[in-house]
């Protein structure tokens, strides 16, 4: 992949992420029985960055799970790999909760599906909304975020990399092309 931009910087990455932070309180009139739902691997640190925002916020710390879709991925056959449960792959009950999916880019839409179905097998959420930092279209399903950090229109030879320190070792948003 060869650079082309960097989108946002680690600045311009908190202050889109405060943004969404304010929005998730003022749609759900507070955070009271709210659970963020990190979507391996940058939606679990995004989530965290929501979890701290909402604290200071609201002063009231919002509880995180970590969801590995592996194993409701639609392709699995395809991609010829083993999938193992981990411990993180299991969600606590959902049952009347308002779940909040996190991940780093909306592109197809199959990942968010995948959650959902995760989610639902653990119980029937009072509502599910997804909170993305980038759109960056390309829809297959019927999926649409509730929260967005940015819209980058892309072609799908280009490649958008949300980067968290706690992974990447540095912060930002960088769009690269194949």
């Amino acid at each position: 992949m060869k650079f082309k931009t960097q989108i946002l910087d680690e600045v311009g990455l908190n202050r889109a992420i405060k943004r969404l932070s304010h929005e998730i309180i003022e749609h759900n009139n507070g955070v009271d029985n709210i659970v963020l739902v990190g979507i391996k691997t940058r939606g679990v640190p995004f989530a965290k960055q929501l979890q701290a925002n909402l604290l200071a916020l609201e002063n009231i710390m919002v509880p995180i799970e970590e969801l590995d879709i592996t194993l409701y991925r639609d392709d699995l056959s395809e991609l010829n790999i083993e999938p193992m449960l981990n411990k993180d792959s299991i969600l606590s009950n959902t049952t009347g909760k308002i779940v909040i999916l996190c991940d780093d880019v909306v592109y197809t839409g199959r990942t968010c599906r995948a959650a959902i179905d995760a989610v639902m097998k653990h119980g029937r959420p009072k509502n599910i909304q997804f909170a993305v930092l980038v759109d960056r279209g390309h829809r297959e399903l019927p999926i649409r975020a509730d929260y967005i950090g940015k819209n980058i229109p892309t072609s799908k030879q280009e490649v958008v990399a949300v980067k968290f320190k706690e992974v990447d070792g540095n912060s930002g948003i960088d769009l690269y092309e194949l």
